[in-house]
């Protein structure tokens, strides 16, 4: 009988990341890879995927996606099996949940992901409210912001759905409320426009399985600040023992195999490619419960 590792470290990539850009409808998901590679395997697979697409130096997974490389995709997707995961957000049902998360709930750290409160059926009538969603996000938008903008707060309420009951809580005192504690960055509120944060907690608890804890080598990522990833890990670890979070890196990825992986890994399963669906099985899961639809 073997024994699991009581700690697993990952290197992780995004792909599709847009910052607080998440209604752009040329890039509707983001996607977060992750492997648990060895760094002498992961450089074996960069260095026969550089030899097959004819590259010394740069490449990109959408030069996987070419016809001509699908031998080469196969590959690289069955030599990932059972060490691979990858974490998918939808951004408009991202945006419509963190509305309900923001201004009916207190906001925490599990907002957005699979601990947090399921509001799934009213992402599905909000999701495309891209006026209303516009609004949330100009509205949401606080850096280097000290004063409540009213003119977006007025624009935030005449967008707002009538038709959706659960927007009834969604009153004005409450948004304002919240939105000085944004600009007054209080350190409790997670960041409304980041879905990255959500996505490595999912990320972490995938690895995690309840009983690992998890080392997280990143790819440098501006969202992912040492603040927000140590209350992040906080938070996970009021919940479960071990604390899932073990600890957090982030790398250049020119210097890391394994995060050049990820990033390969990351892009193809963005492309949401009827042809990849079967291949990409093994590795996605759904995104979390309020962003599904």
């Amino acid at each position: 009988m073997t024994t699991q590792s009581p700690w697993v470290e990952v290197a992780c990539d995004e792909s599709g990341f847009s910052g607080t850009n998440l209604l752009d409808p040329a890039s509707p998901v983001i996607t977060h890879a992750s492997v648990d590679l060895p760094e002498t395997a992961a450089a074996e697979l960069i260095d026969v995927l550089r030899t097959r697409l004819r590259r010394r130096t740069e490449y990109k997974s959408n030069q996987l996606l070419r016809p001509e490389q699908r031998p080469a995709l196969e590959w690289l997707l069955s030599s990932l099996r059972g060490h691979a995961h990858v974490h998918s957000i939808d951004k408009s049902a991202y945006v419509a949940a963190r509305v309900l998360e923001l201004f009916t709930e207190e906001p925490s750290y599990g907002a957005g992901t699979s601990l947090g409160v399921d509001h799934s059926e009213v992402v599905a009538a909000l999701r495309h409210r891209t006026g209303f969603l516009a609004a949330f996000v100009d509205l949401t938008r606080t850096k280097r912001v000290r004063l409540l903008d009213h003119a977006a707060l007025d624009r935030f309420f005449a967008t707002m759905p009538a038709d959706v009951p659960a927007l009834r809580a969604v009153t004005r005192a409450r948004v304002e409320v919240v939105m000085q504690r944004l600009i007054d960055e209080d350190p409790a509120l997670p960041p409304p426009l980041e879905p990255l944060v959500p996505a490595l907690a999912e990320t972490v608890l995938y690895w995690s399985a309840g009983g690992r804890s998890v080392a997280v080598v990143h790819d440098e990522q501006s969202a992912l600040t040492p603040g927000r990833v140590a209350r992040l890990g906080e938070y996970l670890a009021q919940r479960f023992e071990p604390a899932p979070l073990r600890s957090f890196e982030q790398v250049d990825s020119k210097h890391d195999p394994r995060v050049q992986v990820a990033d390969f890994l990351a892009g193809i399963a963005r492309r949401r490619r009827p042809d990849l669906v079967e291949l990409l099985a093994p590795y996605t899961c759904a995104a979390t419960k309020s962003s599904q639809v």
